[in-house]
């Protein structure tokens, strides 16, 4: 999955907006308005209409999180395969959040955890043609400055609440960004698979799940490049399950 592709930042490759619907959908208005290059972060301190995956909503106080969308032209990597992109967006989360705090796991599919608790969302969604992946734009929140969350969110955190002291969010979204690109010309997938697999929330030991309304206890065997999960019960029964088909409890 290497490219030849030189790494490039410049700054013209970044577009702020103070307050937008999504960043996703700004990024994708965009793209369809001129030729954007491979790299183009569009970013935004408020979303009104902050989305995660399959619809959930992403809380997020004006002026106080990460919140970015990214774009990239994966067209080399096979569509059987598309589960890499959001490997990759977790994988250079987490190594930019291992600078300041310990803990933080991916949990599957791409959550980033603070122990038990949830620290960012992704979201990524891709443009097809001729079943190659034209574009993809990747959709990240990090809650970085937030002192209280006052929706219904299960367990949110933020890198205040851990920490004590507000950061400069800046920096922290360019490491992000310069960590995904790092890894998405420079890694092969073979690193990307085993180092995702190796940064697992739960990946030791057995768990509850839940799947068609039954409650069962399993390990994690891997996550296919598919983007299944692989689980295996004590009874040594193995499942394999995509999002939304089972969770965790």
């Amino acid at each position: 999955m290497v490219s030849s592709k030189k790494l490039t930042n410049k700054t013209n490759n970044l577009f702020f907006s103070p307050e937008t619907s999504s960043t996703n959908i700004l990024l994708w208005q965009k793209l369809h308005e001129e030729k954007l290059p491979e790299g183009f972060v569009v970013y935004t301190d408020f979303q009104t209409a902050g989305k995660g995956q399959v619809g959930n909503s992403w809380e997020s106080a004006a002026g106080e999180n990460i919140l970015f969308s990214l774009l990239l032209y994966p067209q080399h990597i096979a569509i059987e395969e598309h589960f890499l992109i959001s490997q990759i967006t977790s994988i250079g989360i987490k190594k930019m959040l291992d600078n300041y705090i310990s803990d933080v796991t991916i949990k599957w599919p791409n959550d980033i955890y603070w122990k038990e608790k949830k620290l960012a969302g992704i979201l990524v969604e891709t443009s097809l043609q001729n079943r190659i992946i034209k574009s993809a734009v990747i959709g990240v929140g990090l809650n970085v400055n937030q002192k209280e969350f006052l929706s219904d969110a299960p367990n949110p955190v933020s890198l205040f609440q851990i920490l004590g002291k507000k950061l400069d969010r800046q920096p922290l979204m360019n490491s992000i960004v310069q960590n995904i690109l790092d890894i998405y010309y420079h890694w092969d997938d073979n690193k990307i698979r085993s180092c995702y697999q190796q940064f697992l929330y739960r990946k030791e030991g057995y768990h509850l799940f839940e799947a068609d309304k039954e409650v069962f206890s399993a390990k994690i065997v891997g996550v296919l490049p598919s983007g299944q999960i692989e689980l295996a019960t004590k009874e040594g029964v193995t499942k394999k399950f995509y999002f939304k088909e089972v969770k965790y409890l």
